[in-house]
């Protein structure tokens, strides 16, 4: 079955591509042997960063389960997620990956991340894009409230 949804989701990326909705990178989320998210790259349509074809196909598949958890399910993308898809996958609890196309192959063909993987690991003062923090103190209210939130759903 890997293969199967592993080529749709490849044929999704070459078929969008092609209509100009994106870049060429397809999604699907399956849960049971069933596909419950499918997504395509859409940055460029949608004129959002964050319209990658892994972050699709999860919005799609919570929207079609009803829950921002989706254990149970595997993650069929057209290439090796980036790290902003690996994180959501990861956030997800989406409980597998299959990828075709790797990081490599991606950066060959002008989509090279490798950059954002070596931004991450540095610390926020010395990234390309400098944070700094400030009102530590005040923003920590928000986190008391939340320990203190009889009902708030567990992430």
């Amino acid at each position: 079955m890997d293969r199967e949804f592993l080529r749709e989701a490849i044929q999704l990326s070459i078929e969008k591509m092609l209509a100009g909705e994106g870049g060429p990178f397809g999604a699907l989320v399956v849960r049971g042997g069933r596909v419950v998210g499918r997504g395509w790259n859409q940055v460029t349509s949608t004129n959002d960063p964050t319209a990658h074809a892994e972050i699709v196909a999860i919005r799609a598949a919570c929207g079609a389960l009803g829950t921002y958890r989706l254990a149970g399910c595997t993650l069929y993308a057209s290439c090796e997620p980036c790290p902003m898809c690996l994180a959501a996958t990861y956030w997800a609890r989406i409980e597998r990956i299959v990828f075709a196309a790797g990081r490599q192959d991606a950066a060959d063909a002008g989509f090279d991340d490798s950059w954002l993987y070596d931004e991450v690991n540095r610390v926020p003062t010395e990234r390309s894009i400098p944070a700094e923090q400030s009102l530590r103190d005040e923003a920590l209210a928000a986190f008391r409230a939340w320990r203190l939130k009889g009902d708030r759903a567990e992430y």
